[in-house]
């Protein structure tokens, strides 16, 4: 029938059709054969599995902790990692939640951070997602009560009811603060090697900040939840600077100031808490404030018992500033670090800090620290009434060198520097006594 069709349409003058030429069951055998079938179908299982191989193993690579220290930009976050007590876990398994979920989300918002890498990453990596609770117990309890030292009692399960977040206190453990430090800029990369790991990190930035816990208690105890905000459990890049730290850096210019004799505002004092902490606290507290509370190898330094230490204690920080240091100092009482310097980090040999007996030393030390000018910022009592002591007291309490060294603790010799705000009064000798107390304090 095929043949004799074509050849019809030779005999009519037709061009034959050839399309015809082959049976019509013919051709639907052929899309119906069974063997293309699975043909088409072992292509696309192939593809299919290939794509989701592909998009496992992209997975799976990207979540090695290798993988994060091939970008230059996260050299801090890596050295800082592997010299942690957590280098032997993934970072996946802190900074992503818990779940298949959750990891697909992480990865896909990371493709902005893909972008950053290639366009210029940010000057400082700073992590804007707090590691969340979930990521913590999934190794440790939060049952647990009393710290590794032993010296701690701080009740993990009842901070973790209140929803405060393991990172609060706790922000250092891998990282060692180093955002907060200011110390993982882009000029710093070239430092952040293995070799140097230990100098950087250093023990007391991986323990948590007693002044993360003054801070809280004291929020608390004026009715405040501060780790309501997730910003609470972050890194604080604005940290205070050098200025800012001394007492009384602004001035207002009054008649008296043009006369010698000056006044300022005073900035708030962070360290008002520290009256707490010794126990001046109010009855009301929620939260008790002294370090007993909690510490339970530390104790009172028995000179700190002597009748009249307030006004003696000056005489004993003399001979032993440094002893006194190992507590009052503001890297301790204070929740912001201030900023380091990644290479005097590096060039400090780690010699035990030396200072030397005399008074300067020690009322510089005062003036700048915050604990001491939680009382140095302020008047004593004897001196409210300023003209009277001014005219009348001061001279029968400061008619002899041994008299006068009291003094220079808060009053400079000489004028002091407005820019420099290194006293806590103004008011200064020779204004008044011109050359009489040249070589003192000494």
């Amino acid at each position: 029938m095929v043949f004799f069709k074509v050849n019809q349409d030779i005999e009519l003058g037709q061009e034959p059709n050839w399309e015809d030429s082959e049976p019509t069951d013919r051709k639907e055998r052929k899309v119906r054969n069974p063997a293309n079938r699975w043909k088409l179908l072992v292509a696309a299982l192939t593809t299919f599995f290939a794509m989701l191989g592909l998009l496992y193993g992209s997975i799976s690579y990207t979540s090695t902790s290798s993988f994060c220290s091939t970008c230059h930009e996260m050299a801090p976050e890596h050295v800082t990692f592997q010299a942690s007590a957590h280098n032997q876990i993934k970072c996946i398994q802190c900074h992503i939640k818990p779940g298949t979920k959750n990891l697909v989300i992480h990865k896909i918002e990371s493709l902005k951070e893909v972008y950053s890498h290639i366009v210029g990453p940010p000057d400082k990596i700073v992590h804007s997602v707090a590691v969340s609770n979930g990521s913590c117990e999934q190794c440790h309890s939060r049952n647990r009560l009393v710290t590794a030292t032993g010296d701690l009692i701080v009740n993990h399960k009842g901070h973790a009811e209140e929803g405060i977040p393991c990172i609060t206190c706790h922000s250092g453990v891998t990282h060692a603060k180093i955002v907060e430090r200011g110390i993982n800029d882009a000029s710093t990369y070239i430092y952040w090697t293995k070799e140097n790991a230990k100098k950087l990190m250093g023990e007391k930035n991986i323990k948590p900040n007693m002044g993360t816990c003054i801070d809280c208690h004291d929020q608390v105890n004026q009715g405040k939840k501060p780790w309501k905000e997730i910003a609470y459990s972050l890194p604080e890049v604005n940290n205070r600077n050098q200025e800012e730290k001394v007492v009384g850096v602004n001035y207002i210019e009054t008649p008296e100031m043009r006369a010698g004799i000056w006044e300022r505002e005073l900035p708030e004092i962070k360290q008002k808490t520290v009256l707490e902490a010794m126990g001046k606290q109010q009855t009301d507290v929620k939260i008790s404030m002294e370090c007993f509370t909690c510490h339970q190898q530390i104790k009172t330094p028995e000179n700190h018992d002597i009748h009249n230490w307030t006004q003696r204690h000056g005489e004993f920080a003399v001979k032993e500033l440094d002893k006194c240091l190992n507590c009052h100092q503001d890297s301790l009482w204070i929740k912001e670090l201030e900023k380091q310097d990644i290479k005097s980090l590096l060039t400090d040999t780690k010699k035990k800090i030396t200072y030397k007996q005399d008074l300067v030393t020690v009322a510089k030390e005062s003036r700048n620290n915050y604990f001491c000018s939680t009382c140095h910022a302020y008047s004593p009592a004897n001196h409210q009434d300023r003209y009277t002591w001014l005219y009348d007291a001061h001279r029968k309490n400061s008619g002899t060198p041994e008299e006068r060294r009291r003094c220079f603790v808060c009053h400079d010799n000489e004028k002091p520097d407005v820019k420099g705000g290194t006293a806590p009064s103004d008011v200064y000798c020779d204004f008044c006594h011109k050359g009489e107390f040249i070589g003192e304090p000494s």
